[in-house]
């Protein structure tokens, strides 16, 4: 722009002003070419003045729009926008999960809630395991952060969670996680991971509804391994089947009315019904004419759309 301004000036002296100058420069540059603002018609060298002005700038200014653009689209902005983004996703979820930690353990519980499509959150205060997850699904909703500060929990929806799983390597921080979850919702279910099962009750007392230690678990699945292995492997084959077959638990809403069995739940290929769960009593293969109260628990045999369906169903 300058040396277009001091030429034009030149080439157009006396007539051309700085103003008329700097205009012609900067229409040449733009590519608006609304006229010869500076009377080139008489000095050929001028218009080659133009083109070499023209060639020049329009390559500058589309250098330094793509690079404007390139660190738009790298910069802390993209990212803004983006956690703005995922924080209006997580505010509108309803009955979704939050997994605090998404370490070995917490990597297992987020793909069980992938496999059988259940909405989750997670919350991680590294940034490099939190990104080595991202690179294997990217569309994870996440907040980077402790799970056990309020803000974190309350970012992660947890008035509208189903339940909080406390599943850092630290078991302290597990508890503190599972107190600072009971303290703001106490209704929210919590499992919580403990290495050291002598940590249990110090466990239930911070507000965890179910322990689970891995190596008390590992210890009980070898043993069954031995035991009783036709079980054990058709439970590994229906936990990694691709259907995403599992052993479901669902509940009968409260404002459902009594009704037999059969009516609500029609046999179907989709599910099987296992056992049913009320006050307190355990009722295996249930008999269709059974009648089907509020607050039963059902324990099913199915994949994610068997679910829906009875979910679908219990609703009414």
């Amino acid at each position: 722009m300058a040396v277009g301004t001091l030429g034009y000036h030149a080439i157009g002296s006396p007539q051309a002003s700085w103003i008329d100058s700097f205009y012609m420069t900067f229409i040449t540059v733009a590519t608006i070419g609304y006229s010869e603002v500076v009377d080139l018609s008489g000095s050929p060298y001028g218009r080659l003045f133009t083109v070499a002005i023209s060639v020049v700038g329009i390559a500058t200014m589309s250098y330094l729009f793509s690079t404007f653009l390139a660190l738009l689209i790298e910069s802390d902005l993209n990212a803004t926008l983006r956690r703005r983004r995922m924080e209006r996703h997580i505010a509108a979820l309803s009955g979704h999960y939050i997994v605090c930690g998404i370490g070995r353990v917490g990597g297992n519980v987020a793909e069980e809630l992938l496999a059988t499509r259940r909405a989750f959150v997670v919350i991680e205060k590294s940034q490099e395991a939190m990104d080595a997850w991202l690179q294997r699904h990217p569309g994870t909703l996440y907040l980077v952060g402790d799970a056990a500060e309020d803000e974190a929990l309350r970012r992660a929806g947890l008035a509208q969670a189903a339940g909080v799983f406390a599943v850092t390597s630290d078991d302290s921080h597990n508890l503190m996680v599972s107190l600072s979850v009971k303290l703001l919702h106490p209704k929210v279910r919590v499992v919580a991971r403990l290495h050291d099962i002598r940590n249990a009750d110090k466990a239930r007392r911070a507000g965890a509804d179910e322990i689970v230690s891995p190596d008390f678990t590992g210890g009980v699945r070898i043993a069954s391994a031995m035991v009783r292995p036709h079980v054990v492997t058709f439970m590994d084959q229906m936990m990694r089947s691709e259907e995403g077959t599992r052993i479901e638990e669902l509940r009968v809403p409260e404002s459902r009315p009594v009704r037999p069995l059969g009516e609500v739940l029609p046999r179907s290929p989709r599910y099987v019904l296992l056992a049913l769960h009320e006050q307190g009593q355990w009722h295996f293969n249930p008999a269709e004419a059974h009648p089907l109260r509020p607050g039963a628990s059902l324990v099913l045999m199915t994949g994610p759309e068997g679910r829906i369906e009875v979910e679908r169903l219990l609703a009414g």
